[in-house]
């Protein structure tokens, strides 16, 4: 969607205020022996307390509040009683509530514990990928060129994104146009307008990037079973700095 009004931006801010406040719960509750259902319902009852709904299960039978991804899960990992984090593990969160009829989308990837030095530079590389992205998503400019700065940034860390799995339009619905990959897509020639609300979300592993779809039907892993990290803001594109609602 594209913001024409105040009171517009206001509901995406608070629905923004809500995923952040969900993150921040589920983080502080990554700690060894703790199972990503209780994980999920952390979130589900902050979500609960403000009046928001999950997104995902509201929009695509989604069985669970959250989307819990660990290791190389890169997203959609589906949370279990059954699916214990252990020191080391990377915990990948990805929030999406539906708020008074609008939405908002976020994702961080955790350490549980100390962690690998590499499994450190992995979630920072595809955070420092966000933040290079923010210079060129600026109204005027091409959606791809977001795609050009996170794939130069992971590539020039050793990593790789996962080409198939990209950031999108958000708002009224969790998936509207345009389609934001992580990489130049020649294919992609739109361009972004003033009041455009989108997700950026460097999805990027430490092997060769590419993903396969367990039986589970949900979850999409690194098809080498490579480490994977995930970080996601929505936001606003203005004719400078974007807005960013969930942080």
């Amino acid at each position: 969607m594209s913001i024409e009004t105040p009171e517009e931006l206001e509901a995406l801010r608070r629905a923004g205020a809500v995923v952040r406040k969900m993150l921040e719960a589920m983080k502080q509750a990554v700690v060894p022996g703790i199972s990503t259902a209780a994980l999920d319902e952390i979130g589900a009852r902050v979500a609960r307390a403000h009046g928001a709904q999950s997104a995902p299960m509201l929009v695509y039978k989604f069985p669970g509040f959250n989307c819990i991804s660990l290791n190389e899960e890169a997203v959609h990992g589906i949370p279990s009683e059954s699916r214990k984090v252990k020191s080391g593990d990377i915990v990948k969160l990805d929030v999406t509530i539906e708020l008074d009829g609008f939405m908002a989308d976020a994702a961080e990837s955790v350490v549980c514990g100390e962690g690998t030095e590499a499994a450190h530079q992995l979630i920072a590389c595809a955070q420092q990928a966000f933040r290079e992205a923010m210079a060129v998503a600026v109204a005027g400019r091409m959606v791809r060129d977001i795609g050009r700065k996170v794939n130069t940034a992971v590539r020039r860390q050793g990593f790789e994104v996962i080409r198939e799995l990209t950031g999108h339009g958000i708002g009224r619905r969790i998936h509207e146009q345009p389609t934001v990959p992580n990489y130049a897509d020649p294919a992609q020639r739109d361009v972004l307008t003033e009041g455009l609300v989108l997700t950026v979300e460097p999805i990027i592993a430490a092997g060769k990037g590419r993903s396969v779809t367990e039986d589970d039907g949900w979850t999409i892993r690194t098809a080498d079973r490579s480490m994977s990290a995930h970080y996601e803001q929505t936001l606003v594109i203005t004719r400078g700095e974007p807005i960013l609602l969930t942080v």
